[in-house]
């Protein structure tokens, strides 16, 4: 499980990175320090990606 201290140290770099949680589950931080919720999953054959919505910023 992503700890909720995790989510509010994670700032923005010069490429975008996951912080996982090991069960699909992830938080993407982008460039510009956006944090976006989102899910990998299986749907038969097929590999997707759901975005679960945004993580409000911390200051």
């Amino acid at each position: 499980m992503l700890a909720d201290l995790a989510v509010r140290k994670a700032v923005a770099r010069d490429k975008p990175y996951k912080l996982s949680n090991g069960r699909g589950l992830y938080l993407l931080v982008t460039r510009a320090g956006q944090r976006c919720r989102r899910v990998d999953y299986r749907f038969g054959e097929k590999r997707a990606t759901a975005a679960l919505g945004g993580s409000p910023r911390h200051s």
